[in-house]
């Protein structure tokens, strides 16, 4: 083969992987689905971690783990954050944000296939994308653990994993390279509608808005704002412009209704479209 049309086949594989899958996003929520209820250090919770981080490592990209133990009303639970890099030579990094948990329903049957399902499905095709394209910016895939509160919803129980992160990078200096992180919850539902999240950065939430525009996804992206405590806000809080992308509208949220008949692979597709495009804008 000359060495025209090896290049030639590189760059057609480069922009095979560089599309997203919102079918592949779709089997990965439907297999993280079957796991079935996932709240932190159930069995099922500790076999998702396994598939994920198996998955992770066919993307090619760099898999850490972050063990940390939570103060929860029940008591210290140990907890993992995971986390996959695919390494840029800028210095600077773009993370992708959701988490794996589900709900603690003791005697339910909550799977939870929205409302920690989809994040898992699309972060999991988003490293699909991503495999084997050279970076100008480190990009970043964070699963967060703990996003669920273990009892009532404090300041002090729930975004365990989100808060325990922003506060470890905090001291490390890794915050100080983030130039955006956008965090996706419930992004599966059928009838999409994606809230522009009030305590977001309004930056990004504006470059956001006009990728979903730019694509014909424009109404999908709602125009009426409204405040949610999301994993997204210890990083606001600590100065690191970061988004939150949900879709909040969700009549099965926190019922054994939210089950995989209520995600759309199109959901998915629209928001990994959404993501990419986005990523493509802010390394250039």
């Amino acid at each position: 083969m000359h060495r025209a049309q090896a290049l030639l086949m590189l760059a057609a594989l480069h922009a095979a992987a560089a599309g997203f899958s919102g079918v592949a996003a779709m089997e990965h929520t439907r297999k993280v689905t079957a796991f079935g209820p996932r709240p932190p250090q159930s069995a099922a919770h500790k076999k998702l971690q396994g598939y994920i981080i198996a998955e992770l490592k066919k993307s090619g990209c760099q898999v850490t783990e972050d063990p940390f133990t939570a103060r929860t009303p029940k008591g210290p639970m140990a907890m993992n954050n995971i986390l996959c890099r695919f390494p840029g030579s800028s210095g600077r990094m773009i993370v992708f944000s959701g988490h794996y948990d589900t709900k603690f329903y003791p005697g339910r049957n909550f799977v939870g296939a929205n409302d920690g399902g989809s994040s898992t499905g699309l972060l999991l095709a988003l490293a699909q994308s991503l495999s084997g394209i050279p970076r100008k910016d480190d990009v970043w895939l964070v699963f967060f653990d703990g996003e669920e509160a273990i009892g009532e919803w404090t300041a002090t129980d729930g975004i365990h994993g989100s808060r325990h992160l922003a506060e470890k990078w905090a001291k490390d200096g890794t915050l100080r390279r983030i130039l955006a992180l956008i965090n996706v919850d419930m992004i599966g539902d059928a009838n999409l509608g994606i809230l522009p999240e009030a305590g977001s950065s309004q930056r990004l939430l504006r470059l956001v808005w006009a990728v979903a525009r730019d694509l014909g996804y424009g109404r999908f992206f709602l125009e009426e704002a409204g405040a949610l405590e999301d994993d997204h806000m210890p990083f606001v809080r600590a100065g690191v412009p970061a988004l939150d992308l949900i879709d909040f509208d969700y009549p099965p949220w926190h019922t054994d209704q939210d089950t995989i008949d209520k995600v759309s692979p199109r959901s998915l597709q629209v928001v990994g479209d959404v993501l990419l495009e986005t990523l493509k804008r802010l390394e250039n």
